[in-house]
């Protein structure tokens, strides 16, 4: 008798068990799902570094992965992209006075030279901080899938030509008068572009 009880109080136990194990995963993967809630399902390499679930400011506490804290990551990406966007205009119009100087320097009127220098480490340092406010900003809660070509995915496939074309536009412009116009006008075309695709 007592072996049939003890056997019937194991087999509880472990029934017991298995629902509380149950319970628990159960609970895992609503948290789970929160955070993927929370999170995109695909990131860009920066902001994954960053925000992430594993990301740097996960991990040293900066910015826990709370409904509150997205929310104000939100507000950050927010003031981020608007900057993004106003740098970009002056960025532009840099870039076009670039151009008239480039010119000008080609055609001999060697006086603008320190201008078009000075100005060029503007324009440079204008477009990098832009693509960091971009890169780095916090993620949206979630990405939409759009079939096809809009202008978000011009904006972005954009964004690689006239990245490479600037990296370029700068190391060539001691080495080669020629490759550096060149490099520029794709960077210019490019960005402007870019810069347009999101008007129209």
């Amino acid at each position: 008798m007592k072996k049939i009880i003890f056997f019937t109080f194991f087999i509880f136990q472990l029934a017991a068990a298995q629902d509380r194990d149950l319970l628990l995963e159960g609970l895992f993967e609503e948290e789970m799902t929160m955070e993927e809630q929370l999170l995109p399902q695909k990131m860009i390499f920066t902001q994954s570094l960053l925000w992430g679930k594993s990301g740097l400011f996960r991990k040293t506490g900066v910015s826990k992965l709370t409904i509150e804290q997205r929310e104000k990551e939100l507000k950050v990406r927010n003031v981020m992209l608007k900057s993004h966007q106003i740098l970009g205009y002056l960025t532009l119009g840099g870039m076009v006075a670039q151009g008239i100087m480039g010119g000008k320097l080609y055609n001999g009127e060697y006086e603008l030279y320190e201008t078009h220098k000075k100005l060029g480490r503007w324009v440079t340092a204008s477009y990098f901080t832009g693509a960091g406010l971009s890169l780095f900003a916090p993620p949206p809660l979630v990405r939409n899938k759009v079939k096809g070509l809009n202008s978000i995915k011009a904006h972005k496939l954009l964004a690689y030509v006239h990245f490479s074309g600037m990296i370029a536009t700068n190391a060539w412009s001691k080495e080669d008068r020629d490759w550096h116009k060149y490099a520029a006008y794709t960077t210019f075309v490019s960005y402007a572009t870019a810069v347009l695709v999101f008007k129209f």
